[in-house]
């Protein structure tokens, strides 16, 4: 296992460890309040538990090397990762909104509501600290499933500081409806995330090439290395969790020597590699009656 799969590993370890203290915080705050909002707050962490256990054996899965049955390699489990937290934001919301309608119809007022929002706000803000180094280290080591967890923590946040700001002003003005009208609002921000996490990585399932901002660096890293050879067309990239596969057709001169040609593709696959660190790069060399007169990416002057 390499230093970025363990770097990976225990920060999805840590984060199982965190959610579950702060559950433990935001339900101890719910059942001293009876509040709908707080209750929703901590329905949220219950899918915060599942995402962190679903990311840590993900990363852990997706570090294997590729095998016979799997060559090339597991890292697309991080997405059937983020689905699945997907799925479990959408069944959260659907909670809280259950809790919240017949709530807003009989409100009741809250209960140790100071000592209550005391611990729900420490919670946030340990949530706060672990959410942005979450999304630090996912980013860093392009790390889908981490970024997930880290999004939804992000969500997570938001929601909690509406959700204390709210409740504080339902106790200080006595309008107990506040409550089951701010868990309504948690739940309408809870289903909005999960939906787009489970569209994003539907996305990914079905091998979504890279965004156009990456292709045009990979356009530009073959055309850094490109003498000898006159044309580069078919680029075709895919995203599969933090692996990054990119294949291309390079034409060179009839009379060049298979050595030759090998030297530009391992230049080409140095400067790639300089612009997406570890993608997997697969040339195929092609002779001049294969170029194509139009769709070419790189025409050599």
């Amino acid at each position: 296992m390499g230093q970025k799969d363990t770097i990976l590993e225990r920060v999805a370890l840590g984060s199982i460890g965190i959610s579950l203290a702060v559950l433990g915080l935001k339900v101890t705050a719910w059942q001293m309040t009876g509040s709908v909002a707080l209750y929703s707050d901590a329905m949220e962490s219950t899918v915060n538990v599942a995402a962190s256990i679903a990311a840590h054996f993900a990363i852990k899965i997706g570090s294997r090397p590729p095998d016979r049955r799997h060559p090339y390699g597991h890292t697309k489990i991080e997405y059937f990762s983020a689905v699945f937290v997907g799925v479990l934001i959408v069944l959260a919301a659907l909670s809280i909104a259950r809790e919240a309608v017949p709530a807003f119809f009989a409100p009741k007022p809250l209960e140790a509501a100071s000592t209550g929002l005391a611990i729900n706000a420490l919670a946030g803000a340990i949530n706060g600290i672990w959410c942005w180094l979450i999304l630090k280290v996912g980013r860093a080591q392009a790390s889908p499933a981490l970024v997930a967890d880290g999004k939804h923590l992000l969500s997570d946040v938001i929601s909690s500081m509406g959700v204390l700001l709210g409740v504080v002003l339902a106790v200080m003005t006595g309008w107990a409806v506040l409550d089951p009208l701010l868990a309504a609002v948690v739940a309408i921000n809870v289903l909005v995330s999960g939906w787009h996490l489970i569209q994003s990585s539907l996305g990914a399932l079905m091998d979504e090439a890279v965004d156009d901002r990456t292709l045009l660096s990979i356009n530009t890293a073959i055309a850094a290395e490109d003498e000898g050879a006159l044309q580069a067309h078919d680029i075709k990239t895919r995203r599969a969790g933090r692996a990054t596969f990119i294949e291309f057709h390079l034409v060179v001169p009839a009379d060049m020597s298979v050595g030759e040609a090998h030297a530009i593709c391992d230049r080409l696959e140095v400067s790639i590699h300089k612009i997406i660190k570890g993608a997997a790069v697969s040339i195929h060399v092609e002779p001049p009656e294969k170029a194509k007169q139009h769709g070419a990416v790189l025409v050599a002057a």
